[in-house]
């Protein structure tokens, strides 16, 4: 374009034939360059989305295979965190920096290209700076790497303290805690603030640095140009196109500096995330899932249990359960009634002997073959999102409508249902809130019946229902339980006492057995825990009588 601006001649004019070529070659450059950077965004955007969603399917896949062990010793909100606060940091730090780094990684190239073609020896120079850069990022990227890993680490604490008070709400109003509540809010919350200034300072530091190390090798390449001009060994005009380029490799280099700064958070991130799906998987299932359905027919043959190797829970316990009996598992805390279960249902592995099924070792089948013949009732309720009729089906999602309705009025579902104006439609709110503890635990019963399992598992079923929907429950359970083998866990011995064997468990070991009246006759550990809750009925009774003495009291005085 200049030189046919520069072409012109008095009275000749200008070469317009040539400058119109000159300006469409320019404008296709800013078309072709434009397009590459949208291409460019659109391919990186992709790459970088699928990569997030593939890592979230991983992550979900891991969580579903991670033993029941792993979410023990996981604080609930930690583990949220890391599904999703962690992930979207990855997610955003990718968005944000590989655009950025692939941009600066080819202007890089194209500049020291040209800065090698202009003069080999100005660029060796320009160079020089590289190990004084590497050692500024060294010496920044280790410490804010570790500074993000506690800033991630804090925020998965106060995760887990929201998480904990919004489950809690209102245990928190009444007991009027409050402000205990909001000052340990406040307290974590500091604390991520502090990590997270500390973090982003250090971090920070990159792109000054690095523009500081860049104008070091400016200023060496403008003192070697001046020389080599003075000597006659190059162009003033190539020294200032070399400066030019030299200046547009120090912004690239300040540019990825700035970039390091985020790739450091989003690793700290990646690392959390990663450590979860390193984490060990259950044992792998080498059973089938071709598994009919038996009597229910249970036998524990020598099974030994621990938690932890130096602290044994159930060591040598031996147990048969005939098709179609009604098994009560009592103990005090920690004896380890609920593991008993939890290891038939192969939440844990055994550690030695075996537990048959039928006749069949439970680890010959696999987890879901097991599980699909077992239906159990846990003492926390939980009812997933959607209507009453889905929460119903949720273990059996094939189930006609005959067979819903059948398991709700076994379990008097349907009575507290047709009273609602929707129904079997009427959807369950967050949280179930529209629902009674009572009437949650009776969905959760009818659920576990319509999968119609061969053994039963009660886990302080009836702990959290009122005395009424209790009798009801209790009767619906006799009918239902005639034929199949149930496991019932149940501090309340009253509830109980027909149960065709009765194990009293201490410290893992079964310590007694038998029917009521033969435990009670025998006057050990079962009459002894009889005994306490009688003790603990009088109190509460003596209790309430004092309470109503004194109000009359105090009504008298007043009259």
């Amino acid at each position: 374009m200049i030189a046919a601006m520069q072409n012109f001649n008095a009275g000749a004019g200008i070469d317009f034939e040539r400058l119109a070529g000159i300006l469409a070659i320019v404008l296709g450059l800013y078309v072709a360059a434009s397009l590459f950077n949208w291409l460019q965004g659109f391919v990186i955007n992709r790459v970088v989305q699928k990569t997030v969603r593939g890592l979230r399917e991983d992550v979900e896949n891991k969580v579903h295979s991670l033993p029941l062990g792993y979410y023990d010793s996981m604080n609930r909100g930690e583990l949220l965190s890391r599904l999703t606060n962690d992930l979207d940091n990855i997610g955003q730090t990718l968005s944000q920096v590989f655009s950025q780094i692939v941009t600066a990684l080819l202007t890089l190239t194209g500049v020291l290209f040209m800065m090698f073609w202009i003069d080999w020896r100005l660029a060796l120079i320009a160079l020089i700076t590289l190990p004084l850069t590497a050692i500024v990022l060294g010496g920044v990227m280790a410490p804010a790497q570790g500074l993000f890993r506690k800033q991630w680490r804090r925020t998965g604490a106060l995760n887990s303290i929201v998480e904990e008070t919004y489950t809690g709400h209102t245990l928190v109003k009444v007991f009027g805690r409050e402000r205990e509540t909001l000052v340990q809010f406040q307290e974590e919350n500091e604390q991520v603030y502090n990590a997270s200034f500390k973090a982003q300072f250090v971090s920070g530091l990159m792109f000054p640095l690095m523009t500081f190390v860049g104008n070091i090798g400016y200023v060496l390449v403008a003192v070697a140009g001046g020389l080599f001009v003075a000597a006659g060994a190059i162009l003033v005009g190539d020294v200032q196109a070399f400066i030019q380029y030299s200046q547009q490799f120090t912004q690239n280099m300040s540019q990825l500096g700035q970039s390091g700064s985020m790739v450091i958070s989003g690793a700290a991130s990646a690392e959390r995330v990663f450590e979860l799906l390193d984490a060990d998987d259950e044992e792998a299932d080498t059973g089938t899932d071709a598994v009919e359905r038996g009597a229910g027919r249970v036998d524990f043959q020598h099974v030994k249990f621990s938690y932890s190797a130096d602290k044994p829970l159930i060591e040598d316990l031996s147990l048969v359960v005939e098709p179609g009996q009604t098994v009560a598992i009592v103990g005090p805390t920690g004896a380890g009634k609920t593991t008993l279960v939890n290891l038939l249902m192969r939440f844990y592995e055994i550690d030695g002997g075996r537990i048959l099924l039928d006749g069949r070792d439970t680890r010959d089948m696999t987890r879901q073959a097991l599980r699909a013949q077992t239906g159990m009732v846990l003492q926390d309720t939980w009812l997933f999102g959607g209507t009453i009729r889905d929460n119903i089906a949720y273990g059996r999602p094939d189930a006609s409508e005959d067979e819903i309705l059948e398991a709700a009025r076994a379990t008097y579902v349907d009575r507290f249902v047709q009273s609602l104006p929707d129904g079997y439609d009427t959807v369950i709110d967050e949280d179930a809130t529209n629902l009674s503890q009572g009437e949650k635990q009776l969905i959760t019963i009818a659920r576990a019946f319509l999968t119609q399992p061969s053994v039963l598992i009660l886990d302080e079923a009836t702990s959290s229902v009122d005395t009424r929907t209790e009798a009801l429950l209790q009767s619906a359970m006799t009918a239902l339980r005639s034929a199949r083998t149930s496991f019932v866990i149940a501090h309340r011995l009253s509830t109980i006492r027909d149960a065709d064997v009765i194990l009293v468990m201490e410290q893992g070991s079964i310590v007694e057995h038998g029917g009521h009246d033969e435990l009670v006759a025998a006057e050990g550990a079962y009459y002894r825990l009889l005994q306490a809750q009688f003790e603990m009925a009088a109190v509460d009774i003596d209790a309430e009588e004092a309470l109503e003495t004194g109000s009359i009291a105090v009504q008298e005085q007043t009259t």
